[in-house]
């Protein structure tokens, strides 16, 4: 249950959505489509949006250049977090980031196994920060990315939500 705060303001944060996958193109990436929209419903601006094949290297090149802009607060990647060694998602991000959410991946897990199962096992769900920008990483189905955005990051991408929450990292400007 949502305990957003409504007399502070919204902070409304610059996002991209890598959808990656070896199948999906631009006509049929629902998962993207959801995720941007939804980051849009919210009040966030969906500034950035790609598919990458299921590739290390490719992931990278990619999450790299959005993490060094400083114009993008959070990047949510979709698909290739199953467990098989097709994919390669978790083995691009992880070398990337700075610090982990720990919390993020077992909370995602907790609420899978809820609609899953015993499959939520396969999952894995990623969070961290890398260069003050905040990377999700969540499986590319439908009912995944719905998931994930409705139990977890809707609330934790807004400023008000109490008692704490990722966005209000940036009502301030950082450090130097």
């Amino acid at each position: 249950m949502s305990k957003a705060k409504t007399d502070l303001p919204a902070v409304r944060l610059n996002a991209a959505v890598l959808t990656i996958s070896d199948r999906r193109g631009p006509d049929d990436d629902t998962s993207g489509d959801y995720l941007a929209a939804s980051l849009t419903d919210s009040g966030h601006y969906c500034v950035q949006r790609a598919i990458s094949r299921d590739n290390i290297y490719a992931i990278r090149a990619l999450l790299s250049q959005w993490i060094l802009d400083p114009e993008i607060n959070v990047i949510i990647c979709n698909g290739g977090t199953g467990f098989s060694h097709k994919k390669s998602t978790i083995a691009a991000v992880t070398p990337l980031l700075d610090q982990v959410i720990t919390g993020f991946g077992e909370q995602f897990r907790y609420l899978s196994y809820q609609d899953i199962g015993s499959s939520a096992l396969q999952s894995d769900a990623l969070a961290g920060t890398a260069n003050r920008t905040l990377l999700f990483c969540i499986p590319g189905s439908g009912g995944a990315c719905k998931l994930a955005w409705e139990k977890i990051l809707k609330e934790q991408l807004d400023s008000r939500h109490r008692p704490c929450n990722f966005a209000s990292e940036y009502l301030e400007p950082p450090k130097p």
